[in-house]
């Protein structure tokens, strides 16, 4: 599957658009089963967050690897070694990036819920990015940026400070907020390896990060205790499976092609699908309670991610 966009008349790059959000609704709907299915591993069997993490990015750069392997070879850029020297730092750094990312969203969701994990960190995920990207690549947030920072400050505080005790744990929201900072971190040390004409390739990137971070994972994983034991340990490994297969070999060239087909605010927007239907299935099949500061501080969050969308389409796109 490639990545390129070779339509020029209109027609054609309706149809491109078209393509392109299909491919984003599916990877927004595949994430969001992503907490559900952790806690159903957590309900099965004994597996900890660090192995869960560790063997759902090892079992996703395997497939990842071979997926790259089947490229086209003219898809398949070609990085002179010194240059891959000089950005080695930005990709071991999103490689621990998305080790912390992981890592932190499972424990979040074993602390908090899926639903209440899910929503903060993908909430504060583009906040955080957008702060980042002032402070590391000098692009100014705005009006609407500030608006977006303070909403989502907004729908933090309703979470934590208007729940019941128990619904929204401080340590689960903070271990989230943790995993947003990961999610954030990687976004930005990939757009500094993918600046230039020889930038690292967005595939090639998440390949990285994906290797890096089970390295990152496995001593966590080891001092754990690496596999589970017991009647769950079949069934925990065909959850782990079901990860590593649809939310991230499938999902992330997908996720690829999807970005390369639409606006970037059009991205951002439609994967608001991610925290919203992981609140629902965590309401629906999980049994998670969902109280009115929830939904109240839900709405606030994910509408700060979009005013952050309508500020972002209404940028200059930067040269």
């Amino acid at each position: 599957m490639s990545t390129s966009i070779e339509v020029i008349a209109p027609v054609g790059a309706s149809r491109a658009a078209r393509r392109g959000l299909v491919f984003l609704t599916y990877t927004g709907l595949s994430w969001g089963t992503t907490g559900a299915v952790a806690e159903l591993v957590y309900r099965a069997s004994d597996f900890g967050p660090m192995a869960l993490s560790f063997w759902r990015q090892l079992g996703g750069l395997v497939l990842l690897l071979a997926f790259l392997a089947v490229r086209p070879r003219a898809s398949r850029p070609v990085r002179p070694l010194r240059r891959l020297r000089s950005r080695l730092p930005l990709l071991l750094g999103a490689g621990v990036g998305m080790a912390v990312f992981q890592a932190a969203y499972f424990v979040a969701v074993e602390a908090t819920g899926v639903a209440v994990a899910t929503i903060v960190t993908l909430g504060c995920g583009p906040i955080l990015t957008a702060a980042g990207a002032r402070v590391l690549l000098g692009e100014r947030i705005g009006h609407g940026g500030l608006a977006a920072v303070a909403g989502a400050l907004c729908g933090l505080g309703i979470l934590v400070g208007w729940n019941a005790e128990g619904v929204a744990t401080t340590a689960g929201i903070t271990l989230s907020v943790i995993s947003a900072a990961g999610y954030a971190t990687v976004t930005l040390l990939g757009r500094l390896a993918g600046r230039g004409p020889v930038g690292e390739d967005p595939f090639a990137l998440t390949v990285w990060s994906f290797g890096v971070g089970t390295a990152v994972l496995l001593p966590l994983a080891l001092a754990e205790g690496i596999a589970p034991a017991g009647e769950g340990t079949a069934a925990a490994f065909g959850l782990v499976g079901y990860l590593a297969v649809f939310t991230t070999a499938l999902a992330y060239p997908l996720y690829f092609a999807g970005t390369a087909r639409v606006r970037a605010a059009t991205a951002s927007v439609m994967m608001l699908l991610e925290p919203a239907s992981a609140a629902a299935i965590a309401v629906g099949f999980l049994d998670e309670p969902l109280t009115a500061a929830t939904a109240l501080g839900t709405l606030v969050l994910l509408g700060s991610i979009a005013l952050l969308a309508v500020a972002e389409s209404r940028r200059p796109a930067l040269g």
